[in-house]
Parts: C-alpha cells; sequence; structure tokens
C-alpha cells in the first residue's frame, strides 16, 4: 500500500486546523513536514503554534521543521523553501492550506482587507508554488494541493462578498493553469474543498456558526492523503470534493467525522 512515509510536505499556515490535520495524518506515516506560517508566539484567540504543530508532528510519528513564515514575504517564502530543502533534501509535496478570510460585502471590506486576502490567498499560493515546483520537478510524486474551491461564475458566490470569493478562486486559477503547465512533467496540481463547513478555531470566530453542524478537520486531512498518494500522472487539474475522494477510496460512513453525529451540516460555499 502506497504511504507518505518519508516524503516531504511544506504546508503553509499549519499550526491550526485543517493545515495541522494534514500534518499529523502524513506524520502517522513517517513523512517529514515543514510547517511554515506566521504564529510563533501563543495568541489567546487562537491555539496553536508552528512549535506546537511540530511537537504534535513527532509525537505521531514524522519529522518536523517548523518556520515562522509571512507567505506574502517572498524571499521569506524562498528561504523556508531552502531550509527544507537543506534539512529533508528536497521537497515532494507542496500544501497551500494558508487563507485569509472575511465574508464581508464591498462596502465593508476596506482595501486593506482585500489587499490582505489577495495576498495570502491568491499571491501566497502562486509564490509558495512557484518556489516549491523546481524541488517538485525532481521528486518521484510530485504534488501540489490547494484547499480552494471550484471555479463557478454563479453570481450568487459573489454578491455576498466579492473580495474573499476573487481572493479564494485566485487560488482555484492557480490550481487550473499550473496543472496543464506542469502536466507533462508530472507534477499532480490539485484543489480540495470540502462539502460542509470544517469545525476549527477560526470558524469559532465568526459570529453565528454553531460547530455542531460541521465536520471535523480530520475528513480533510483524510481526502488530502488519498489524493496525495495517487501517482500524480494520473490525477492533475482537478477540484476535488472531500466526500467524494473518500466515497472512491470505499469510506461512506463519515458520521466518524461530525463534530457532533446525527446533528444537521451546513454546507460549505462555493459548491452548487
Amino acid at each position: 500500500m502506497t504511504t507518505l512515509a518519508g516524503k516531504t510536505l511544506f504546508i503553509t499556515g499549519g499550526s491550526r486546523g485543517i493545515g495541522l490535520a494534514i500534518a499529523l495524518r502524513a506524520a502517522s506515516d513517517g513523512a517529514n513536514i515543514a510547517i511554515a506560517a506566521k504564529t510563533s508566539e501563543p495568541n489567546p484567540k487562537l491555539p496553536g503554534t508552528i512549535h506546537t504543530a511540530a511537537a504534535a508532528i513527532e509525537a505521531a510519528g514524522g519529522k518536523a521543521l517548523p518556520l515562522q513564515v509571512d507567505i506574502r514575504d517572498e524571499a521569506a517564502v524562498e528561504a523556508a523553501v531552502a531550509r527544507t530543502v537543506e534539512q529533508f533534501g528536497g521537497i515532494d509535496i507542496c500544501v497551500n492550506n494558508a487563507s485569509a478570510i472575511s465574508l464581508t460585502g464591498t462596502l465593508a471590506t476596506p482595501a486593506k482587507r482585500f489587499d490582505l486576502m489577495m495576498g495570502i490567498d491568491t499571491r501566497g499560493t502562486y509564490v509558495t508554488s512557484r518556489a516549491c515546483l523546481p524541488h517538485l520537478l525532481e521528486a518521484a510524486n510530485p504534488h501540489i494541493l490547494t484547499l480552494s474551491p471550484p471555479l463557478s461564475l454563479n453570481p450568487k458566490w459573489f454578491a455576498p462578498h466579492v473580495a474573499y470569493t476573487i481572493a479564494k478562486y485566485g487560488m482555484s486559477l492557480c490550481v487550473l493553469g499550473m496543472a496543464e503547465e506542469f502536466r507533462r512533467e508530472g507534477v499532480a496540481v490539485n484543489a480540495l474543498w470540502p462539502r460542509t463547513t470544517i469545525g476549527t478555531a477560526a470558524l469559532q470566530m465568526i459570529p453565528r456558526i454553531d460547530l455542531r453542524g460541521c465536520r471535523k478537520p480530520e475528513i480533510m486531512a483524510d481526502a488530502a492523503w488519498h489524493v496525495l498518494t495517487q501517482p500524480s500522472r494520473e490525477l492533475t487539474g482537478q477540484f476535488l470534493i472531500d466526500d467524494e475522494v473518500l466515497a472512491r477510496a470505499g469510506i461512506t460512513d463519515l458520521d466518524v467525522y461530525a463534530v457532533e453525529p446525527g446533528h444537521a451540516l451546513y454546507p460549505d460555499l462555493f459548491l452548487d
């Protein structure tokens, strides 16, 4: 059975939430994981730092490299990638997980917030992927996995929060373009998105969200694992949904992933 044993993952925003769950799932195989995230000191509002993530990765059976990185800083990203290659000898997988969110309309979204989302989501995905690609091109089964939604021009996904939608779709456009650009070289570039909202610490900061209607981050981690263990030349350019990935792997009982089994689930954004 294919595993991620010995593979090196570069994960942005992996100090908590879905990014950390993906890291821990890979760590259970014995993977090497670079955690590239901003939080190095504890935040009273959001638990988790690059150091607590690294400790959890090591405890789960992996090797960790905690790196304090603001992915808006191209030089910092390139330095973090270089450190990862120096530490582990290469990079096999890039996971673009870091993202900023503001579900606000145009008049409630100042340019500074627009720039933050574009800088982290779209530009950060581009910069991180670009920095990792020279090393991915030398890997045996290279993957880029970006946590972004399927593309849609349905106005209902733009009207309530046009700035956030543009930023997330920018990530998805990176997937669309890079998948085709690097298809012949065998670098898989795919997107993964959840069917339902995922109960993370960051989600708790959004008003009126009841975590009982969410699934746990582990559903995204398990789906990511199934994507990242596929032959890179056979799965690329896809906009994948977590439960569909698991169904193809024969996993259809998803109650284990529910924060509260039996509770009605909130559908996530961007899925028609």
